[in-house]
């Protein structure tokens, strides 16, 4: 026990010979040498949890972890050690500012890890939702490069089929009225193939001569911007099936996570 007691003194800083001759302040000092270990224990392992997120190796982030631990020991000894009292309450307090700053800092540093492995289940869960959504983001960068000229050729292939749709509905109306004129079901309403029905006639035929050289031009070129379509759609589709699907689990992405929840 007395070995420990010693030990808790030197972490406290406190300079023994002078302890001795005031041995009821042993307890205090071995105290805040025991707030100090304890401390620079828990730096430990938040240093070296944090640092096995980042690289997934136990030997790194061990020794990450006691570097940490000792440097966060050494600070903290040295925050309790150089405090100083001169009796009036602004210079105290001007005195211990900078280390109540620097010890809220150091709390935080400390214990965001900590945070972080206490709702590691939580986080981890979150973390898949939120790798859904820069994958997502991903294929909507990939598509909007694509879409567009997609779009585009569709377009172009829409109004050449209206184009021949109407047409088409032009030749059909002009066939139907020389019929009815040629049975006396329209028109002039007589049955006959006069004049009057080879004049329909030939407008029905000129609208499908029309029809015909119309959908020979226009047909290579649908057939042709289709194609490019599924181009595209094979490029875009090739693209976001070599996107890169890196884990995401990082410290960086574990906070977010952690704000997100």
């Amino acid at each position: 026990m007395s070995t420990l007691k010693n030990f808790l003194l030197q972490c406290s800083g406190v300079d023994l010979p002078t302890l001795e001759k005031c041995p009821s302040d042993e307890n205090k000092y071995v105290g805040i040498g025991a707030t100090i270990m304890f401390t620079a224990i828990l730096a430990f392992f938040s240093g070296a949890y944090a640092l096995y997120t980042v690289f997934d190796s136990v030997i790194a982030a061990v020794l990450f972890g006691m570097v940490w631990g000792l440097m966060i020991f050494n600070l903290d000894r040295y925050i309790v050690g150089s405090m100083k009292k001169y009796g009036n309450g602004w210079s105290d307090f001007g005195v211990a500012l900078p280390r109540i700053i620097m010890a809220i800092l150091l709390a935080i540093v400390i214990s965001k890890p900590l945070e972080l492995k206490v709702f590691e289940k939580e986080i981890n869960a979150e973390l898949l939702v939120m790798e859904q959504e820069v994958f997502k983001t991903q294929e909507d960068r990939v598509m909007s490069r694509y879409q567009p000229m997609i779009e585009q050729h569709q377009s172009e292939v829409a109004a050449l089929q209206i184009e021949i749709d109407e047409k088409i509905k032009t030749r059909d109306q002009l066939e139907m009225m020389a019929i009815q004129e040629a049975d006396g079901t329209g028109g002039s309403m007589q049955r006959n193939l006069g004049p009057i029905y080879r004049a329909k006639k030939q407008e029905a035929d000129q609208a499908n001569t029309e029809l015909e050289g119309l959908v020979s031009l226009s047909q290579p070129m649908i057939e042709s911007k289709m194609k490019e379509v599924e181009s595209l759609r094979a490029a875009m589709k090739d693209d976001i099936a070599n996107l890169e699907r890196t884990a995401y689990g990082g410290m960086a992405a574990r906070m977010d996570a952690l704000s997100r929840l």
